[in-house]
């Protein structure tokens, strides 16, 4: 049996450079396979036999009792690579010890808290068919809200990370989505302590060479150019509002 037997089904997002990120930090060999998700790709039948909640990242490996196992929500993953082929704790802490529980807090607050709301933040800021104040307004404060409780926690840390004394997937967890703070409406300024983290995680050599995976991650130079910015949002505004006419019919 080999193993690890990693395919990685990603895009350029936030969630999909997790996954790679976590990947280069273990030093894991991987394959990889681009899904075009202004294709829709994500929703094809092959790809739901791997998530049937139709979205990236996907990950399949070799499982210990020699079949393919197939897994799906980024923090999940994120989890799985963690316990199965972290054993030197690189981006993570032994179970039952006080930083695993810390860890998996941040790590659920996160994919809890601020993915979906600097998802919604994105949506109504930038791909909204209307502008809608009050959409805008409720989630972008709220991913304020939410960099702001981030910004304090790494105010007391000595280690400038999320928890314990090294990087962890509470910190990978997060890093794409700080990185596109700008995207959300978001001004990273405002946090000068999280600023300082996502400029400290960007100069690991896992993170600069996960986070081009499946292509170049470019949000950091396309918001210096708003109108580039905007022709982007632009053109995204079609699939997506597409893709939310498709989902409606089931």
């Amino acid at each position: 049996m080999s193993r690890p037997d990693i395919t990685l089904y990603t895009a350029q997002t936030p969630n999909g450079i997790k996954i790679s990120i976590a990947l280069e930090e273990l030093g894991l060999p991987y394959k990889v396979e681009k899904i075009d998700i202004t294709k829709n790709t994500q929703k094809e039948p092959w790809f739901l036999e791997i998530n049937p909640n139709g979205r990236i990242p996907a990950l399949t490996d070799t499982f210990t009792d020699g079949s393919k196992i197939r897994l799906f929500e980024s923090g999940s993953i994120l989890t799985y690579l963690a316990e199965q082929y972290d054993k030197d704790h690189k981006i993570s802490y032994p179970r039952g010890t006080r930083e695993y529980y810390e860890m998996n807090s941040w790590l659920y607050f996160q994919n809890a808290g601020v993915g979906p709301m600097q998802g919604q933040a994105n949506h109504f800021y930038r791909y909204a068919p209307e502008r809608i104040e009050y959409g805008v307004n409720r989630y972008i404060n709220e991913t304020r809200r939410l960099y702001s409780v981030l910004d304090a926690h790494l105010a007391t840390s000595k280690s400038g990370y999320l928890v314990g004394d090294h990087v962890s997937i509470a910190d990978i967890s997060h890093w794409g989505w700080v990185a596109a703070a700008g995207w959300a409406g978001v001004d990273i300024e405002e946090f000068p302590h999280l600023k300082a983290w996502e400029e400290r995680m960007a100069a690991r050599e896992g993170v600069e060479k996960g986070r081009h995976v499946p292509s170049p991650h470019t949000i950091k130079e396309v918001l210096k150019d708003k109108a580039k910015a905007e022709k982007i949002a632009q053109e995204s505004k079609g699939w997506i509002q597409q893709g939310m006419k498709a989902d409606a019919k089931h």
